[in-house]
């Protein structure tokens, strides 16, 4: 039965996560950072992982002075090994895992008849093969949870709409959507709960760097958002936050937009 005492007031009970562990990757900067922060408000045990220590290493230390508890452990999830071993120390840790955070992403603006195939295997193994990696690691753990497993990866609508210039990151997030909605069934009998969320272009993060601020495109984007304004790590983080609480306890196989409207066109567009 779902909690009802894990919203109050409109806002999310500071303790609604409490005794649950959570791995989230990527988790030093942007994105994943705001959701690690989000998970241990929420009373989460939580465990962050980066192909940069020295990141990863300054990121668990500014959760910890919250009074966080925080495991960070470098790990490539192009690498299963690698992947496995973050999650045996999380488990290993804190004596489970309920949720897993397939956040780690790479791209980059190439045109497709420029793009080499190394540059397309990068971007596919690190985002399609590595979510992969997260969720054959993970299930077991997520499987014997007493909370109930969740899997969520951060996917785009770009994978969708078609994405000019980052080809191989939308043939790839495409990938992770398909592979979430076909995980939602197979796994919804052992009591797991996948889904995808689709932030929009997120305030300080790499990916808004490459793609809009490098080009010069970022004045043009947020004029024609909705919302007039970029998204903040936090408004992802608390789209995560609800999908793992009990409040989304019949929520799996969707893909929840956090993109400020973006999908609904240009703003003053006819």
């Amino acid at each position: 039965m779902t909690d009802l005492g894990a919203v109050q007031g409109g806002a999310f009970a500071p303790d609604c996560l409490k005794g649950r562990t959570a791995l989230i990757t990527g988790g030093g900067s942007g994105i994943g950072f705001a959701i690690a922060r989000a998970l241990s408000d929420a009373g989460a045990n939580v465990a962050i992982s980066s192909r940069n220590l020295d990141r990863l290493k300054e990121a668990a230390q500014r959760l910890r002075n919250s009074g966080a508890q925080i495991l960070a452990v470098a790990a490539d999830v192009r690498e299963p090994e690698a992947v496995n071993a973050a999650v045996s120390a999380a488990v290993e840790r804190f004596g489970g895992l309920d949720i897993l955070i397939a956040n780690a992403a790479g791209n980059f603006v190439v045109p497709f008849s420029d793009m080499s195939f190394n540059a397309w295997r990068t971007v596919v193994d690190i985002d399609l093969n590595g979510t992969f990696h997260c969720a054959k690691a993970a299930y077991p753990h997520l499987k014997a949870s007493t909370h109930g497993g969740r899997l969520i990866a951060i996917s785009t609508l770009r994978a969708l709409e078609g994405w000019p210039g980052c080809a191989h990151a939308a043939a790839a997030k495409a990938g992770v959507m398909s592979l979430i909605r076909s995980l939602a069934i197979e796994w919804g009998p052992d009591g797991i709960l996948c889904n995808t969320i689709a932030p929009g272009p997120i305030d300080g993060t790499e990916g808004v760097k490459r793609l809009y601020e490098d080009t010069g495109e970022a004045a043009v984007l947020t004029a024609n958002l909705p919302l007039g304004r970029l998204g903040r790590g936090e408004d992802v983080a608390q789209a995560v936050l609800y999908l793992c609480s009990d409040a989304a306890s019949f929520v799996t196989g969707t893909d929840l937009v956090v993109d400020g409207g973006r999908q609904r066109g240009q703003r003053g567009a006819t």
